[in-house]
């Protein structure tokens, strides 16, 4: 049986108003459950690996917490917008939405221009890649992440994009959803990043 009426007069989001769209977010869902599995990976090596320094340099040297607080921020502030996006998009105002959505990539690039920047200067103190295991692992998770949300940053453009030339419709809508829920993801484990790496490399 065919209901043709809008899906919205029901209670039921836009984007989980086609069959398509319902499954396509159950399996985003099952795909985050695979980059779980890749970051508890990256994360077990290099609490594993963290002081296999090999006389190079330590977290502690290394680490300055200041910028780690301000990417920090960053990004929770991004996810914040992402998650009033959202609330946009479930009002109907496309404005508001693509605004947010903007504002939230743009949060993002100044992560990753933090970040990039941040692994220039451990490379030229001396704290390359294959200096030691710790250094790798560190490299390796961290920036997985960082790649990760550069690709968030390039999928919210083009959402965004196709955004202003459609409108609302049942596929933008989980287009904006499901990268707004990466986003999330992104973000929380950046904040075990943060935890596990930061603030622990400075005490141990």
């Amino acid at each position: 049986m065919h209901h043709h009426e809008p899906a919205q007069a029901k209670g039921v989001p836009l984007e989980y108003s086609t069959e398509e769209g319902r499954l396509t977010i159950l399996g985003f869902w099952v795909f985050l459950g695979a980059e779980l599995a890749l970051f508890s990976t990256l994360f077990a090596t290099y609490l594993t690996l963290h002081a296999s320094t090999a006389g190079g340099p330590t977290s502690r040297e290394l680490f300055e917490v200041m910028p780690f607080a301000i990417e920090t921020l960053l990004l929770l502030v991004s996810s914040f917008t992402s998650g009033l996006a959202v609330h946009e998009m479930r009002a109907g105002r496309v404005k508001g939405l693509i605004v947010l959505l903007v504002i939230t990539l743009l949060l993002g690039a100044g992560f990753v221009g933090m970040e990039l920047n941040e692994f220039i200067t451990y490379v030229s103190r001396g704290a390359t890649l294959s200096r030691s295991a710790f250094l790798s692992s560190f490299f390796l998770l961290v920036g997985t992440h960082g790649a990760h949300v550069t690709l968030g940053i390039f999928w919210m453009i083009t959402v965004v994009i196709q955004l202003v030339q459609r409108g609302l419709t049942p596929r933008t809508t989980r287009k904006a959803f499901i990268v707004s829920i990466y986003w999330h993801f992104l973000d929380v484990v950046w904040v075990f990043i943060f935890t596990a790496v930061y603030l622990t490399g400075k005490v141990t």
